[in-house]
């Protein structure tokens, strides 16, 4: 056991959060940056890193609270203008993350649209109180006060091409008003929908529009005449669109080119971006790799906006669910699938060849599968309700199950070349939601589940992996009273144990589920279940705050593990059986030592309760996850830091060495310099004492030259030494010869308050000092009157 190495300290290397939380999402021109709103700020969002890399609008502790309601991209998306809660437009330079100006936006409501023209230097904001203002951005001035919408504002633009000069909008009263920029007066009124309008696309070079509503209709429109070409119905609720370029290839076998036809792309209910050609009112293209499900629920929203970059021929996708999914314009093939939000964390394993991805369960239906290098995640869909339980196996680190609210378990299968994560079999046998999944670890033949219909159930796995096979229960039993919280599988594939909020463990025969035990002595729900790596030992962990050991011989609790205070969620083994890592309701890990009993470390990140726990196999990192929707990744450091304290202790013995060499050199500046450095009082005093005996003025000249840093040291010895009679005389010198130094230091506020704390000391000495000398010039003057007596005495005798 003396070659285990344990973990002591564990620092975080990465937290991810949220970047994108609903509301308004903008790719920038060059398509390498996508701005999200996330809560009340904006977050910039580096595409090809996956990583947020500057947020707008964050609060200060000592400012209150001005939430961003919306923003937009300006002056070739090198800056961003937000409007925030307090009724104020900003313009930010998100690079530096500066602000450059503000002003009052005078709307009688929120504004809920922005839209700006770079060519024209203006800005327009759509309000709450069915008003179109236009703003001249060179000084920040109202020019136009546009009227004529009822209602909120939903869509906002100018016209593309500069010299149309219009500005169109949208509201409650399902009409689209288009006004005179120079003049503000409305010149067209299109009247068709019958239902809000979501969408307004321009034909930059020609007077078209096609607009999208929540009638299920797509409109083409002549603008110079103010009519309807074609009332195109497309038989879903259509949020956003945008217009496919014309020497744009599309990947359809039956696409043609029709003469100035006007292709669209849309998106909405339905979860698939599809092309209709505006003139013939065909639709040209269905999208069929899309991993969006369909809205469930007829009015409810899959896809929220469609946005189209021209510089990389790509367009995202952004779902209901805060996902942002890059795909190919061309082949319609998936770039990049970016996770804006995940709501609670329920479980995470490691996945793939050298654990090369991370799988997570969220409040969603969808897995997602990071690469644990580029953060760039895969969502495999295939169940219908929220995932719960997610497993693998050192046996075959490509395979994984999963099991949800849906009633089902499915096996999944990464391709090592792609890395492509494809269903292979699945099955509904439970009758309830599967709260739990655990394979068996020396081979990949079984897995067992556990659900709320109170069973535990073994699974056969097929014998060919990688070929499509049926799932088989070979045994099934009532295994609790209430409902099962976890399940696992011993490390030699002999034991399965089950823990349930009845209070109890159980330890069952992986051959036919026969009970061998009962573990009672918990007087809360068991969460957690564990079978040591190298012991015949169990861990187990309840909403009682405690963990415990037991014997799997005697079925008794060997060792209680007190120090939580709320419910320990989730454990796991480290360090060959000798220590435990857990987490707990509220938001924090604990590491022990099992031999002690006593807790090694906390680690503090997480901000509620911590539902998921993974190691990795060298136990170099472990990733944790939980309802504040972060997945943290934490570093094991505790080699690391023993180098670096050896390091240091070896540095700081030449150190001294060399210290002790420069004082019986009596090169004392450099002395004094050293030892100022190294934080050694006693030795400074000396070296100082040694100055002030060969003169008073090479120690003023050596503080002189002294640095800050070195300064601010000193300063701190001497009130060390001022706290003793016998050295305060040597303080109160440095002390005089630093504050002749003050208006050069840079640590002036630390320097009189340091003094403040001098002074107490200093009127002690200065007291007894005085003393001194009115008992010296007390006995001064008695010699002196003595003196007479003296010579009286000495002539009488004479």
């Amino acid at each position: 056991m003396s070659n285990i190495a344990l973990k002591e300290v564990y620092e975080v290397e990465s937290k991810h959060g949220a970047f994108y939380t609903g509301g308004n999402v903008q790719w920038s021109t060059d398509g390498e940056h996508i701005f999200c709103q996330k809560y009340g700020i904006v977050s910039v969002l580096s595409v090809k890193k996956g990583i947020v890399i500057s947020y707008l609008g964050e609060n200060n502790d000592n400012e209150e609270e001005d939430t961003i309601k919306t923003f937009i991209a300006c002056d070739n998306d090198l800056n961003i203008i937000t409007y925030h809660k307090s009724s104020l437009f900003k313009l930010w330079n998100w690079k530096d993350n500066k602000l450059l100006k503000l002003w009052k936006s005078i709307h009688k409501g929120p504004v809920v649209n922005i839209a700006h023209s770079g060519e024209r230097n203006l800005m327009v904001s759509g309000g709450s109180d069915g008003t179109v203002r236009l703003w001249n951005l060179q000084h920040h001035t109202c020019t136009h006060n546009l009227k004529g919408v009822q209602g909120v504002v939903s869509v906002l633009h100018f016209h593309p091409n500069v010299e149309k000069e219009l500005i169109f909008a949208a509201g409650d009263d399902i009409k689209i008003h288009g006004w005179n920029i120079k003049t503000g007066k409305e010149e067209i009124t299109l009247s068709g929908h019958f239902s809000k309008v979501t969408s307004l696309s321009f034909v930059k070079d020609e007077n078209y529009l096609v607009s999208s509503g929540r009638d299920r209709v797509l409109i083409l429109w002549d603008i110079s005449s103010g009519s309807s070409i074609r009332v195109l119905p497309v038989y879903e609720e259509i949020e956003d669109t945008f217009i496919v370029p014309k020497n744009v290839s599309l990947p359809t076998p039956f696409y043609t080119k029709y003469e100035n036809a006007i292709h669209v792309a849309v998106a909405g209910e339905k979860g698939v971006v599809k092309i209709w050609e505006m003139k013939s009112g065909k639709e040209v293209y269905e999208q069929q790799n899309s991993i969006v499900s369909a809205a469930k629920e007829t009015g409810s929203l899959s896809i929220t906006h469609l946005l189209y970059n021209n510089n990389s021929n790509n367009f995202a996708v952004v779902t209901v669910d805060h996902n942002i999914i890059i795909h190919s314009l061309e082949t319609f093939e998936h770039v990049k699938q970016l996770v804006g939000y995940s709501d609670d964390i329920l479980d995470i394993v490691y996945f793939g060849d050298k654990e090369s991805h991370i799988a997570i369960a969220t409040n969603s239906c969808d897995i997602k599968v990071y690469n644990i290098l580029t953060m760039n995640c895969e969502l495999v869909c295939g169940h219908t309700d929220i995932v719960l339980s997610l497993a693998t196996t050192p046996a075959n680190s490509n395979l994984l199950i999963s099991s949800a609210k849906d009633n089902s378990v499915r096996v999944w299968l990464m391709d090592e070349q792609t890395a492509k994560v494809c269903c292979i079999a699945s099955a509904v046998r439970h009758t309830a939601p599967i709260g739990s999944v655990a394979i068996s670890q020396a081979s990949s033949k079984f897995f067992a589940s556990v659900s709320q219909d109170l069973c535990l159930k073994l699974w056969n796995l097929p014998n060919k992996i990688e070929s499509e096979g049926s799932l088989n229960v070979i045994h099934t039993t009532l295994a609790h009273q209430k409902d099962i919280n976890n399940v696992t599988i011993s490390p030699n594939d002999k034991l399965i144990a089950t823990g349930s909020q009845d209070k109890t463990a159980k330890l069952w025969s992986a051959d036919d589920l026969q009970l061998l035990g009962v573990f009672r002595g918990h007087r809360r729900g068991v969460w957690c279940v564990r079978f040591s790596p190298i012991d015949q030992v169990l861990l187990t962990t309840s909403a009682d705050c405690t963990m415990k050991l037991w014997s799997l011989t005697e079925l008794n609790c060997l060792k209680t593990f007190e120090g939580h205070e709320s419910s320990v969620l989730r454990a796991e083994f480290l360090s060959r059986g000798m220590q435990i890592i857990t987490t707990s309701g509220d938001g924090l890990l604990k590491l022990w030592s099992i031999k002690t009993s006593e807790c090694v470390c906390t680690l503090e990140q997480h901000e509620s309760r911590v539902w998921s726990l993974a190691v990795s196999k060298n136990e170099k990192n472990i990733i944790s996850g939980g309802s504040d929707s972060l997945f943290i990744t934490w570093r094991d450091v505790t080699e690391e830091r023993k180098i670096k304290a050896a390091m240091e202790l070896e540095q700081l013995a030449l150190e001294e060495q060399r210290l002790a060499n420069l004082f019986k050199a009596n090169k004392l500046t450099s002395a004094l310099n050293l030892a100022l450095k190294l934080e050694r009082p006693f030795q400074v005093l000396k070296i100082v004492e040694g100055i002030l005996k060969k003169d008073k003025h090479q120690l003023e000249q050596t503080i002189h030259k002294l640095k800050p840093i070195y300064k601010e040291e000193l300063l701190k010895c001497a009130v060390t030494w001022n706290v003793n009679s016998k050295n305060c005389q040597i303080a109160q010198v440095v002390i005089n010869a630093l504050m002749m130094e003050m208006e050069q230091l840079q640590f002036q506020t630390k320097l009189t308050s340091t003094l403040e704390s001098v002074i107490p000391y200093t009127e002690r000495h200065y007291i007894r000092m005085t003393k001194l000398l009115q008992n010296l010039h007390l006995l001064t003057y008695t010699l002196h009157c003595m003196k007479p007596q003296t010579t009286f005495i000495e002539t009488s005798k004479t």
